[in-house]
């Protein structure tokens, strides 16, 4: 999957190492922005508190 993605990748392979970076820190932020906070209301996660 991921030599697809390398491949259809446009440019030499500095440019598709600046593409893939680019794209790994897209989904990381997709995943904190949107994805985490619409699942936060459904985990079972009780506060602890110890002390």
């Amino acid at each position: 999957m991921y030599s697809l993605i390398w491949r259809l990748l446009p440019g030499p392979t500095a440019v598709k190492v600046g593409e893939a970076i680019l794209l790994v820190l897209l989904v990381l932020w997709l995943l904190m922005a949107v994805i985490f906070p619409a699942l936060e209301p459904h985990l079972p996660i009780e506060e602890v508190v110890v002390g």
